[in-house]
Parts: structure tokens; sequence; C-alpha cells
């Protein structure tokens, strides 16, 4: 008997998240881009995120959020042959119009005063940088990579359902 091989319209995943997020609305903002953009999940890294009422989308409902209580216990729960792509103004960081997005890859950005770690960056497949001389909002900064990813290799995307109001 012959192996099956499924199809999908693309292969991989993202996942897409915060190390000592500062402000809980950019982790908020974070999420329902992850979920537009069709991320497979997101993260935060030593600060948990509190629900907000401004989370018209219910994004919780949408895609998982996971916490890690520090950078080692999330690199320890990496999936399988995924890569780690950190989000850093640096040297020899790659410029965000020149970078291959790998199919299976979770995004790791830091906040937005200190940035990535350099213990951090040394344990990251890559490190990408955006367009300019000084940080980007962390939310926003995120949201330019995985539409980068979404524009460069496609994705599932959700599909929208409109609802009629209540009355």
């Amino acid at each position: 008997m012959g192996k099956l091989k499924q199809q999908y319209e693309t292969d991989g995943y993202f996942g897409i998240g915060i190390l000592h997020a500062r402000n809980g609305t950019n982790i908020g903002t974070l999420w329902r881009t992850a979920y537009i953009l069709g991320a497979s999940y997101i993260f935060t890294i030593d600060r948990k995120y509190q629900k907000q009422s401004t989370d018209i989308t219910q994004t919780w409902s949408r895609i998982p959020l996971f916490h890690y209580d520090d950078f080692d216990a999330f690199y320890d729960n990496l999936p399988r042959g995924c890569q780690l792509v950190g989000l850093e103004l640096t040297d020899d960081s790659v410029p965000i119009s020149e970078f291959v997005h790998p199919p299976r890859a979770v995004y790791l950005l830091g906040c937005e005063n200190v940035g990535l770690p350099r213990k951090v960056l040394d344990r990251c497949h890559s490190v990408v940088s955006l367009p300019g001389n000084f940080s980007l909002n962390v939310a926003v900064a995120g949201s330019v990579v995985a539409y980068d990813r979404v524009n460069k290799i496609g994705g599932r995307l959700p599909e929208r359902t409109d609802v009629a109001p209540e009355h």
C-alpha cells in the first residue's frame, strides 16, 4: 500500500511572541494581528497577558497564547524542526527585504527599550531587522514581520464570516 501525502496550500506554520513585554496592549495587538495573518500561536516570555475589553475578535478563542517563565523554558519547548528568528537591529542582522522566511518559524521580539539580549540572539537561527535606525513599537514590528511572511510565502488566513448585528 502506498503512502498518502496530504496536500496543503502551503506547508509550514509560524508562531510569534514577545520577551519581557512591558505593555499588555502590545500583546493584545500582536495577538489580533497574528490571528488575522495566519499565525498558529503567540507566546509571552516573562510576562503574562491579562485579558482586555478591546479584543473585539475574541482572539483568545481562535489561536492559543502560551506563556513561558523564562527564555530557557521557551527555548526547550520550541517545536521540532522549527527555526527561531529574532527581530533586532544589529550590525549582522539580515534586512527583512532580503530575508527568506523558513517554512516553520518562531519569531521572537524584545521589548522596545532593551530589545533582545545578546545571549538570546546567539541562540537564534536567524536575526532579522526592519528598515530604520530606531525601534518600532513591538506590536507594529511583529505585524510587519507577519505581513512580510504572508506576502512572500503565503499562508492559510482565516475566513471572514460576517454576522448580522443583533437588534
